[in-house]
């Protein structure tokens, strides 16, 4: 498996460079190379990028799903392309290199948001006929972002990434307790990894209107990704807050972003932690700062979910990610004692 980019760019205009990022041979040899685009500011990137490649097709994204990435696939295989470059949003690098892995090309993405970490990671969280689910893929060869179309993003997708980045220290300290309880195997350079990004993220001051917390952003979230590749699954950047989540996408569909869910499930993950371990009541404190200071939701009722709602969300995330040891089957809290952690969760912070 691949466990590193060739190239990373991530600046204002990287996108002009595109077409050199395409002419290094240990992508393309002869310039046959497919452009998937979603909605939004894709069919603007690709136009972009039409005037630096002399040979490429573009291929429209229809949405984030497992047949839209298997039809891209298809056509990718039928066309003997060298490689694809996927443009857009979570949803479309996501099916773009689910396609890829199926054709057995090379990838590179071109991220239009900041919004999560599957920019540049083996994983691709897809929709089915049963829900949403996540996927082994080979990750991007190499990837773009440019930060002119990332300020042109909606800022509330932008600021989701921050919630994704923070929650790999409720993932990685899962991760510990899997170690310690049920002896699973730890890649320290992947939790390293996963945990440097998070606190680079943490103390960076700025907001999304600058653009050097726009690179640390970036650079946190293709860390996300490296540190997944080294672990061999998303184990250091997924854990009880992702299982969180994860449930209210199955339960509740359109509650709020993946980012958005990922720091909320994070900080309630944390509260469990100084609730029944007697630890982490300073690292919640520092997470609840972050999602407070870019505007990121903190309580059920920041997303629209009442008390009953986000509990009956904890009680069936561990169902979401069979076999994974986080605080959440540690604990086994049953329905009543989730509520009252939620309760005290929601009282105890000012939510």
């Amino acid at each position: 498996m691949l466990t590193a980019p060739l190239s990373i760019d991530v600046r204002r205009g990287a996108v002009s460079a595109l077409g050199e990022l395409l002419a290094d041979r240990r992508i393309v040899t002869e310039g046959r190379v497919a452009i998937a685009v979603g909605p939004g500011q894709g069919e603007k990137i690709a136009e972009h990028a039409r005037e630096s490649l002399t040979a490429c097709e573009v291929f429209q994204v229809e949405g984030g799903t497992v047949d839209a990435a298997v039809a891209l696939g298809s056509r990718l295989r039928a066309g003997s392309y060298e490689a694809v470059v996927g443009i857009g949003g979570g949803r479309t690098i996501d099916a773009t290199k689910y396609a890829a892995t199926l054709s057995g090309i090379p990838m590179v993405s071109v991220a239009t948001n900041l919004s999560h970490d599957g920019i540049c990671s083996p994983v691709a969280s897809l929709t089915h006929e049963k829900g949403k689910g996540s996927f082994g893929v080979v990750m991007p060869l190499a990837m773009v972002v440019d930060l002119d179309y990332v300020r042109a993003a909606p800022p509330r997708l932008v600021r989701a990434g921050v919630g994704d980045v923070v929650s790999n220290f409720s993932a990685v300290e899962d991760w510990l307790l899997a170690s310690e309880h049920v002896g699973e195997k730890v890649d320290r350079m992947a939790l390293t990894v996963a945990r440097t990004a998070a606190e680079a993220l943490l103390h960076q001051p700025g907001s999304i209107d600058d653009d050097r917390f726009l690179t640390v952003l970036a650079e946190g979230l293709v860390l996300s990704g490296l540190a997944m590749s080294f672990a061999g699954d998303s184990r250091p950047a997924s854990g009880g807050d992702h299982e969180i989540l994860h449930a209210i996408d199955q339960l509740f569909p359109g509650t709020a972003n993946h980012g958005e869910l990922a720091g909320i499930g994070a900080a309630f993950c944390f509260h469990l932690r100084a609730l029944h371990l007697n630890e982490g009541t300073e690292r919640l404190t520092e997470i609840l700062t972050c999602l407070d200071r870019h505007g990121l939701p903190r309580f059920p009722a920041d997303v629209g979910l009442t008390v009953e709602q986000f509990t009956q969300a904890v009680q069936y995330a561990p169902r979401t990610r069979p076999g994974r040891y986080t605080i959440l089957e540690h604990l086994d809290l049953d329905e009543a004692a989730t509520r009252k952690a939620v309760e005290e969760y929601v009282q105890a912070h000012g939510g």
